[in-house]
């Protein structure tokens, strides 16, 4: 399910069910839910282990969001419908909206791809600089108390009624506090407890799909001269397993990323670290990395395997609980699917929220999987263009990714495929658009003579 076919976030939809929801988790995925619970409860209070900064900061507990972050259209969308203006608030901060293929070098399959033809807008800011945003527009709600520094313990349950009746968990001062609840969101991230908790109640537990890509990304952050707007995207190819990013973000910054895999180690000291980036098929970054003052240091950040709880295929599960975000997939990051994903998982809540708390937990996560399925055959299977990617693969993945090398191929002199391909990326249209038959005639047609020749001098915009 991608935003080409899902409904759109409707407030006049939402009734009235209960009068106490819990949120555990405060980024990105428990704010979003948050703010479709206030539509339907009394009262929402979102639980965070790390204190809410009142500025845009990496937080301790998520070191993750201190590496670069996408929002792609149908997270941008989303959190439009949810607050609105909010593309004007990151644009206020300091974010920028920049065309997708106008305003940046995409490298993959050996080359460029042709600018689009149409605009293909997003933002562009750091990951804190977006939590920030979110989480001030959820902070003044008036039925949403934030409460950080708070750790969870436990969910009250009442095993008769199979229902989970609330949290325990301690404050600010370490005091154990126990809170009724009609609903509970665990938003906690790829560490959720709640498969063991349901393990140890009885409930059966979900089987894990896991897909070990073995990713370990380093990033820097540089100035960028005020008057240059663009950026890069290099993917990691089955010859070359290293990849980069240089995106523009707020306050005159790139962040300069680097990924290795299977056995690549993205380096975490700053000579490697240019040399590296000198390695790679277009030098724009090695080039900024030594002419540009660099503002941070290096952050290596490791990221193992992708992985997905199958909650929808449970036969019981409690009422009075969902499990949403990264707690149910999380995704190999170069694909910048996290937040947006996030954002579609609380449009599926509020969607479900019109026919009750009565087995919620069971339709959220049927509506949940078909959002997740399309950003996992995304990333999983171009993950799996790599022999040593191991985990379950899914069907017609090694023809597809052949199908689609031959696009992006195709892309460098076509700006018809780059629109194609940067729709599904986007999570806008489904991956099985790339079949249609307007698209496949462009990919597979017989071409004469030499495709026009790749431009890698194109660079970001002034």
């Amino acid at each position: 399910m991608t935003l080409s076919n899902i409904a759109r976030y409707d407030e006049r939809r939402a009734s009235s069910v209960g009068r106490r929801a819990i949120v555990v988790g405060g980024s990105v995925a428990g704010l979003c839910a948050a703010r479709v619970l206030r539509d339907s409860f009394d009262e929402v209070l979102v639980l965070e282990r790390d204190e809410f900064p009142g500025k845009p900061a990496v937080r301790e507990g998520a070191p993750q969001t201190g590496q670069p972050h996408a929002m792609l259209e149908a997270g941008r969308v989303t959190l439009e419908d949810f607050f609105p203006d909010f593309g004007e608030d990151v644009r206020s901060a300091g974010g920028l909206e920049l065309d997708m293929t106008e305003d940046f070098l995409w490298h993959d399959q050996g080359g460029t791809v042709a600018e689009a033809g149409v605009e293909l807008s997003a933002l562009y800011a750091s990951r804190p600089l977006f939590e920030h945003v979110v989480r001030e527009r959820v902070r003044d709600l008036g039925e949403v108390r934030l409460r950080g520094d708070c750790r969870f313990v436990d969910y009250e349950h009442d095993a008769d009624e199979g229902r989970v009746t609330g949290v325990r968990f301690r404050d600010e001062v370490g005091t154990e506090i126990a809170l009724d609840s009609a609903l509970v969101v665990d938003a906690t991230g790829r560490n959720s407890r709640t498969p063991k908790w349901l393990g140890a109640h009885g409930y059966p537990v979900s089987e894990v799909d896991e897909v070990d890509v073995d990713v370990t990304y380093s990033t820097v952050r540089i100035e960028r001269p005020p008057d240059v707007r663009g950026g890069v995207l290099i993917a990691p190819g089955t010859h070359r397993p290293r990849g980069a990013a240089m995106l523009p973000v707020e306050g005159d910054r790139w962040e300069v990323l680097l990924q290795g895999l299977h056995g690549e180690r993205a380096p975490a000291d700053p000579e490697t670290f240019v040399e590296w980036a000198e390695t790679l098929p277009l030098d724009e970054v090695g080039r900024r990395l030594r002419e540009q003052r660099w503002v941070s240091e290096i952050q290596r950040y490791p990221f193992p395997s992708s992985s997905r709880r199958r909650y929808w295929a449970l036969d019981r599960f409690p009422d009075g609980l969902v499990v949403t975000g990264d707690a149910v997939a999380s995704f190999n990051p170069v694909y910048g699917q996290g937040m947006s994903v996030a954002a579609l998982d609380a449009l599926a809540l509020h969607h479900e929220l019109t026919d009750g708390l009565e087995g919620l937990g069971a339709r959220f996560f049927r509506r949940t999987n078909d959002i997740v399925d399309e950003a996992w055959k995304i990333a999983v299977g171009k993950d799996f263009v790599f022999d040593r990617t191991t985990g379950p693969k899914p069907f017609g993945t090694d023809a597809f990714n052949s199908y689609v090398a031959r696009l992006v191929r195709r892309a460098h002199d076509d700006g018809e495929l780059t629109e194609a391909f940067f729709r599904v990326f986007r999570l806008e249209r489904s991956a099985t658009s790339l079949l249609s038959p307007s698209v496949a005639w462009r990919v597979l047609r017989p071409r004469f003579g030499s495709a026009k020749a790749d431009s890698p001098e194109r660079g970001p915009k002034s």
